[in-house]
């Protein structure tokens, strides 16, 4: 099957200005989105076989590669690693966005649907719907289903998503969309990665521009004239949602179903340099628009730097 997904060049050029103007930028995002949506139930083909030798995503990519078990590893063992890697870091985005959609749609409730900025909410929240079936489909196209977020951040994220509004939703939605948009554009063009997931990433890279667009404007409006206490704590709480996030992608199990011990491959992963160096410069832009917003305080960065984010 041929994918009709276009260059995400597009949406550069169309995105690369810094617009001011909520209603501008929503009814230029509600534009793009009518001509470059997709369904995923037809863009992939889900009756592909997945293929021998292939991975779930570039092997760079993963959380052991550069450490000595990923050297004393078979390549079989590598291939099924990374598609349960992928897999896992797949399911944690649907559990984040099912929050998204409900911190959208209390921030928008009763809202005045004649705004774009509604109207661009419904449709996030539609095209959010879409990736997590989208997700879905491809967990278990894999056979690699059940990789949850722990207890504790489900429970962080249905306190988060109940009480969390205007620059703290959005900066957080922003971190767990920019952290699997750098993976997902390196993933989309591996030529030894899976096709189901190479075009699972073009759909979800072209759509989230949108979503990061739209939260980039939401958060700098929610920022005018915050006090700095407000700003401080903010960017405390979006820094730690990103701990949660981040700490939440790859589940324990991963090893496991690798064959591998996983107390070593968790060890390993922790003190991973490569894996280290890969997440710090996929952060470099969103650190930096969180710098632009006062975002980078100094409890906030002490974070980011145990995510090695910075």
């Amino acid at each position: 099957m041929t994918s009709t997904l276009p260059s995400t060049d597009q949406l550069t050029a169309a995105f690369g200005a810094h617009e001011r103007d909520g209603e501008a930028v929503s009814a230029r995002l509600l534009d793009s989105a009518a001509q470059l949506s997709y369904d995923p139930s037809t863009e992939v083909d889900w009756d592909e076989p997945l293929g021998e030798g292939l991975h779930g995503l570039n092997p760079e990519w993963s959380t052991l590669y550069g450490t000595p078990l990923w050297d004393e590893m078979t390549e079989e063992q590598r291939v099924t690693l990374t598609r349960h890697e992928v897999a896992s870091i797949m399911s944690t985005g649907i559990w984040f966005e099912m929050i998204l959609q409900q911190m959208l749609l209390r921030e928008h409730y009763a809202g005045d649907t004649t705004r774009k900025d509604f109207q661009f909410a419904l449709t996030e929240i539609a095209d959010e719907c879409r990736h997590s079936i989208m997700f879905a489909r491809a967990c278990e196209k894999l056979g690699a289903t059940g990789y949850s977020p722990k207890r504790s951040g489900i429970e962080l994220g249905r306190f988060f998503k109940t009480f969390a509004g205007a620059e703290r939703a959005f900066g957080a939605a922003l971190v767990a969309e920019e952290v699997l948009d750098v993976m997902q554009r390196d993933w989309m063009r591996g030529e030894d990665v899976l096709p189901m997931i190479r075009t699972t990433s073009r759909i979800h890279v072209v759509e989230e521009s949108r979503h990061m667009t739209y939260a980039r404007q939401e958060m700098r409006e929610s920022l005018v004239g915050a006090s700095r206490a407000r700003v401080r704590s903010s960017a405390l709480l979006i820094a730690i949602v990103t701990s949660v996030v981040v700490t939440n992608l790859v589940h324990r199990d991963v090893y496991t179903a690798a064959g591998l011990d996983a107390d070593r491959a968790e060890r390993e992963a922790a003190g991973n340099k490569h894996h280290q160096a890969m997440m710090r410069t996929s952060s470099r832009h969103l650190m930096a628009f969180l710098g632009e917003c006062g975002m980078l305080t100094g409890p906030a960065v002490a974070i980011y730097r145990r995510l090695h984010m910075i």
